[in-house]
């Protein structure tokens, strides 16, 4: 047997299990030729279960409901698949997809003394072997399944992204084959294809516009808007590849990056498109936006917005269904955070890792790509380029402020990138819709910002962290009292509070209410608000660049009125405290007073080209570069678990999700979110229960959340995510301490 009855009293034998995870898996890895690799994996994965203490501790478990330890399972498939590739060595790394199907990829160095071991003296799985032969004698058959085709096995980054596809073809077609034995019917949803998804956002889009019209006069805004879709729309018809998508802030970036997406996907037979964004508060505009354009009327979503950050193996107390709920982008349209992007292509873990074989024939958006860390580009983008050149991908770089990615190793030869839009230059020119000004000296505090910012009616203040957020705010209560129109933005709200703020203030400024927003950069990024004077705190250009973009947005001021004052506060975080230095250096010789603006085209170019040029190494695995070249070495060594230590793009050691339920949700709202808590701690979750906390989640510090477990203001649910039962501001979220 396989697993246990489950609740419905039937055993899942092993060979029903080991055949229909080898047969998903050769589905989702025939995409790039890799199918009868990914099915032998997958069909071997669980022989180690054949060994009689492991079938009497499951038999055990089954008729006692006692937690019974059994033996290790996995060395038997990593054995058995070692054995095959001896005449083919350079594919015996591929044995880790099922050495780790459960614990993580090993690395490779470790991997090859387990399986030397195991061949000096296989005793320990022989027994696994020989009775799981009896029930599926082709585990003997010897023959080792070729690799894909296109793959060079002396290029040690192929071999290994294309173990980590095979892993996480294998992963996922093990957690469904599993879940599907112990929730029967609960997985299947018909698939939407591309061309019918493109018709519905189209004329859902149209829609949309008519409406607006209805509304309100169309703008000579509105009428360029139209002239840039359609000249995406035509440009999705060229064949996939690499495509830049330059458009400056308000020139309808969300909507056109999906109509090219959607339509290119439709022409070339990608299965979906996955959309990342560099901010949780995107994602959540983001995936209204295109929910409304392509979900149905009824029945199942079409868009799965996905940032969950809950590791789940590393539970105090284990669930044993969390692994099956975990979240596999099995949807036609993603929309995520770049966190769990780079995560999914470079983690070590099941959870993270399951997911990543959807990426395939796919068009990927990296929206405001320039948000990507320097110290991470060339492993980030090795891995893109395999994904363009051997896993099927479209890949779209979304921003206002593109960076040269070419100037940098792994992009510097051989990887064409073709504009969306042929010339944005001009786009630039007439969408200026803001001037700059500079406020530096030791009389610029954030209290002097805030009194500044509080003589307009209103006004947007987009500070470097959540301590000046909070500083700000303050300043302007304690001069008013409890306003309404006084309002913050930081990850120290939940999703959902986020989102009535950034609604509160969308609808005070539309009605002319007075609006004072103070923000931490989270703002900068497509949230569409359109503020007449703004305040952004000394950072990159690019961030300021951003901010400007909230001014003004929709051109019905006039420029000379429409100011972003770029100041420096000697009391508040400086920016070569949280920004790349060499970006700060390469941007202080450019930007400024009496220097460029930051929306100067050819100053950003060169600006990106000086950047890159102090951080990058002579090649791309130079020990001295700063762009990431030291873990390319490491993935040379197929070194999975230390590439995903030092590819975390947010640090879990210093920050940390945790659940709010607020006082101020309907009870309703309250209900569901503790059902969802419940089921997590006790019941069968699945992905929605994850989701349906999503709305209710923030961000701490990890030190931060020690103090508030210590002090009874924390709980543990599930893996490393909390629920919070401290104090919460209605307006600022969680405090930082003082």
């Amino acid at each position: 047997m396989a697993h246990s009855p489950g609740r419905r009293g039937v055993w899942h034998w092993y060979e029903d299990h080991a055949r229909g995870t080898g047969e998903l898996a050769r589905g989702f890895a025939d995409v790039w030729g890799g199918g009868d690799l990914a099915c032998r994996l997958g069909r071997d994965h669980d022989t180690g279960k054949g060994a009689c203490a492991w079938q009497d501790g499951l038999i055990e478990e089954a008729t006692t409901g006692r937690k019974v330890r059994r033996p290790p399972h996995h060395d038997a498939g990593a054995f058995l698949f070692a054995q095959a590739a001896r005449r083919h060595p350079v594919l015996t790394p591929f044995a880790g997809v099922i050495e780790g199907h459960h614990t993580g990829l090993p690395a490779w160095s470790d991997l090859k003394v387990r399986l030397k071991a195991l061949m000096r003296s296989s005793a320990e799985v022989d027994e696994a072997i020989s009775r799981v032969a009896r029930v599926m004698p082709e585990v003997l058959d010897g023959t080792c399944p070729p690799a894909p085709n296109w793959l060079d096995l002396q290029d040690r980054t192929s071999v290994e992204m294309l173990v980590r596809m095979t892993y996480s073809a294998v992963v996922d077609a093990d957690r469904l084959d599993t879940a599907a034995h112990f929730r029967p019917g609960r997985h299947s949803q018909r698939a939407v294809g591309m061309a019918e998804l493109w018709e519905r956002y189209e004329n859902r889009r149209r829609e949309m516009i008519a409406e607006r019209r209805r509304r309100t006069p169309p703008s000579w805004l509105d009428g360029l808007r139209e002239d840039i879709y359609g000249e995406a729309v035509e440009a999705a018809a060229s064949k996939p590849g690499v495509y830049r998508l330059h458009l400056p802030t308000g020139a309808g970036k969300t909507f056109t990056g999906g109509g090219f997406a959607l339509r290119h996907a439709a022409l070339h037979g990608l299965r979906r498109v996955i959309v990342a964004v560099p901010f949780i508060s995107i994602t959540e505009q983001n995936a209204a936006v295109y929910r409304g354009l392509l979900d149905p009327e009824h029945g199942p979503r079409t868009v799965l917005e996905h940032h969950s950050a809950v590791n789940f193996e590393t539970s105090r107390r284990p669930n044993p269904w969390a692994k099956l709920a975990a979240e596999n982008w099995d949807a036609p349209f993603i929309v995520t955070t770049t966190v769990r992007l780079i995560e999914s292509l470079f983690g070590d873990s099941p959870s993270a890792t399951r997911r990543l074989h959807r990426i395939a024939n796919s068009v990927l958006v990296l929206d405001e790509v320039q948000s990507l860390p320097d110290a991470l580009l060339t492993p980030i983008l090795s891995g893109l380029r395999e994904l363009v050149e051997h896993y099927g991908v479209t890949l779209v770089l979304s921003s206002a402020t593109q960076p040269e990615l070419s100037a940098l190793n792994p992009w510097q030869t051989g990887l064409p990138q073709r504009e969306i839009v042929a010339n944005p230059a001009p786009l630039f020119e007439r969408l200026r819709r803001v001037r700059y000004e500079w406020r530096t000296g030791s009389a610029v505090t954030l209290g002097s910002i805030a009194a500044e910012a509080a003589e307009h009616t209103d006004a947007l203040v987009v500070v470097n962290g959540t301590k000046d957020a909070r500083h700000v705010h303050k300043t302007w209560l304690d001069g008013r009292g409890e306003s309404p129109g006084v309002l913050h933005l930081s990850t120290r709200m939940t999703g959902g509070h986020r989102r009535e703020t950034i609604q509160t203030a969308k609808q005070r400024l539309e009605a002319g209410l007075g609006t004072l927003l103070v923000s931490t950069s989270l703002i900068e990024a497509g949230v569409d608000l359109d503020f007449p004077h703004g305040f952004r705190a000394r950072s990159l250009p690019e961030s300021e660049q951003q901010a400007a973009g909230r001014i003004n947005r929709e051109g019905h001021r006039q420029t000379e009125d429409s100011v972003l004052t770029v100041f420096e506060p000697t009391d508040g975080l400086q920016p070569q405290v949280i920004y790349n230095r060499s970006g700060i250096a390469a941007a202080s010789r450019r930007f400024g007073k009496d220097l460029a603006a930051p929306d100067d085209l050819d100053t950003l170019r060169s600006y990106y080209q000086h950047r890159y040029q102090l951080q990058a190494g002579r090649s791309s695995t130079d020990p001295d570069g700063a762009t990431g070249e030291v873990i390319e070495a490491l993935r040379e060594k197929l070194d999975y678990p230390e590439v995903a230590r030092r590819m975390r793009m947010i640090d879990n050691e210093h920050s940390v999700a945790v659940v709010v339920i607020r006082s101020q949700l309907t009870h309703k709202e309250q209900q569901a979110a503790r059902d969802a808590i419940r089921q997590l701690r006790d019941g069968v979750p699945t992905p929605e229960t994850y989701r349906a906390l999503q709305d209710h989640m923030a961000s701490i510090p990890h030190k931060e959340l020690e103090t508030a477990i210590s002090a009874g203001h924390a709980v543990e649910i599930a893996g490393d995510l909390y629920e919070w039962t401290g104090p919460y501001h209605p307006q600022r979220g969680i405090e930082p301490p003082k």
